[in-house]
């Protein structure tokens, strides 16, 4: 008996097997008898050819190898969201539910969050009206079922997982979620499917909706702006995988935004993130694999802050083609920017020692807090802002810098290469000429530091002056300490004050790292107390 076709059966997601695809045909073919659907498969290497049998073309495909025809009886056109809610949950006749922990119960293998906990008793209805949090990805979902049966029985749902499914249309996404209330979270990840392409009406099914992922939906950016008139309080906007190129300006809508991502779209060029600059409330912008080469802010010169994304705090550009350090000074132009992830571009190239390279990074963006996942300790930054003063101390010289404030004019493009210079002599000083010159051999005479090792608590114990090399660990310096000043087993505690700090003690608070990490000089007073 020929497998039934539902009537809207053109344009449906089947899956056959594992493979998922979209129907592109429905009626016969030639030199054969019955029905047969044409697919376009979401795998290329699924198919066979491009929609096309001996020289009559029923279909086209985007691959050339990426349709063939199967029977009726082999697609699969999925079921309604309720089946395969039971189906997913064990919440049928022949499965008994028992109590779990922490305010759950187990309906088969499955374990449920509950909104409070009544008898086990309770018929399937009341149990399904307890859900709180549906995952129902890969069962094949691809309709909403009879009106208003999902608001009868699943009235306390607050997150939806509906990725990888046979949904073909956001009408579908409309009709569950407008009888689910309370909706806060919705996956709808990996279903390829049609959006609106011009301004509909506005459902209220997303009224109360905070996250949505769309991964891997072939939506566009001007659908993303149409669909957004009915998500006014979204938060947080997972658009990876998309094809996305071009970005439009969001006039009115997504002003509730905190967080978007856009990893593995190739975007046209960095300046299609101007459009979304003026996202009033964007913590967080996820641009891994974007393609990108550049970022630039033209509205702000150098040393000043650009008003473009002006509450950004987390940025993400790894895995892209950024090669100039241009784009890392740009950044220190966004106000709010604590958080950056840029590893996996050709930049990171440019330095033979990648701590050099992470150093000139943290110089360069004077409120960074994280890099590529590492807090950046103060410690650290002090270090990376002396080190990045004297390697490019001479070529301040050379560009018209001067330690006399008055004939202090560097140029233009030194001024654009090292934007946040002239701040660091304010921090700091000026470099002073011993110490700008070229670097010496390394030899360990040429190591050593000349410290004062001082007890400010002790004051029987006389400053002691010693010479220890850049490379010896803060551990190891304790243990000559303990030595040197015979302390029966108390724990150290170490700090040094430098000319340059005055007033400032800085504490030598990683037994792990050397003493050159902390950016200490010959003639630095190291400070003891147990």
């Amino acid at each position: 008996m020929a497998a039934e076709v539902p009537p809207d059966a053109l344009g449906r997601r089947v899956s056959c097997g594992t493979d998922y695809g979209t129907v592109r045909y429905v009626g016969s073919v030639s030199r054969t008898a019955g029905i047969w659907l044409g697919v376009e498969w979401d795998d290329p290497q699924r198919g066979k050819h491009d929609g096309s049998y001996e020289g009559t073309q029923y279909f086209k495909c985007r691959h050339p190898k990426g349709g063939s025809f199967i029977r009726p009886n082999k697609a699969n056109f999925g079921v309604d969201f309720l089946t395969a809610v039971k189906d997913r949950y064990g919440l049928n006749e022949k499965q008994d539910a028992h109590y779990g922990t922490g305010g759950t119960l187990v309906f088969g293998t499955k374990t449920v969050e509950f909104v409070g906990m009544d008898s086990v008793a309770e018929q399937q209805r009341q149990q399904l009206n307890k859900l709180v949090d549906i995952s129902v990805r890969e069962c094949a979902v691809s309709q909403a079922g009879q009106e208003e049966e999902i608001s009868r029985t699943c009235a306390n749902m607050r997150h939806i997982n509906l990725s990888k499914n046979l949904i073909s249309s956001w009408d579908t996404v409309i009709a569950i979620a407008s009888q689910v209330q309370n909706l806060e979270t919705l996956n709808v990840s990996e279903n390829k499917m049609r959006f609106p392409s011009t301004s509909t009406f506005t459902s209220s099914a997303f009224s109360n909706l905070k996250i949505l992922a769309l991964n891997q939906t072939e939506i566009t950016w001007t659908e993303v702006l149409l669909c957004a008139q009915g998500w006014p309080v979204l938060e947080e906007l997972y658009l990876s995988s998309n094809n996305i190129t071009v970005l439009e300006r969001p006039d009115n809508v997504l002003q509730t935004l905190k967080l978007l991502d856009l990893s593995d779209n190739q975007l046209l060029d960095g300046n299609q993130l101007h459009l979304i600059a003026q996202l009033p409330r964007l913590e967080q912008l996820i641009l891994r694999n974007t393609g990108i080469s550049s970022i630039h802010f033209p509205d702000a010169g150098f040393g000043c802050k650009t008003k473009m994304f002006p509450l950004l705090k987390r940025l993400a550009i790894n895995d892209n083609k950024i090669s100039q350090w241009s784009t890392i000074n740009e950044l220190d132009k966004l106000p709010s920017l604590r958080a950056l992830q840029c590893n996996n571009n050709p930049l990171m190239d440019t330095e033979k020692n990648p701590e050099t390279l992470i150093q000139l990074i943290i110089a360069k963006i004077s409120q960074l807090q994280v890099l590529n996942n590492c807090e950046i300790l103060p410690a650290e930054r002090r270090g990376a802002e002396l080190d990045y003063r004297k390697i490019f101390g001479k070529d301040w010289l050379e560009a018209g810098g001067h330690w006399n404030p008055e004939k202090n004019k560097p140029s233009e493009e030194f001024l654009a290469a090292h934007p946040r210079y002239p701040t660091l002599c304010l921090k700091y000083g000026a470099p002073e000429e011993g110490e700008l010159k070229g670097r010496q051999p390394l030899t360990l005479k040429n190591q050593l530091l000349t410290l004062t090792i001082k007890c400010p608590e002790k004051p029987e114990q006389k400053p002691v002056e010693k010479k220890l090399p850049e490379s010896m660990t803060i551990q190891k310096v304790k243990g000559l300490l303990y030595r040197l000043f015979k302390i029966p087993g108390s724990e150290l505690k170490l700090s040094y004050e430098s000319s340059k700090l005055e007033g400032k003690e800085v504490e030598l608070d990683n037994d792990l790292k050397p003493l050159q990490f902390y950016s200490i000089e010959s003639g630095d007073c190291v400070l003891v107390r147990w």
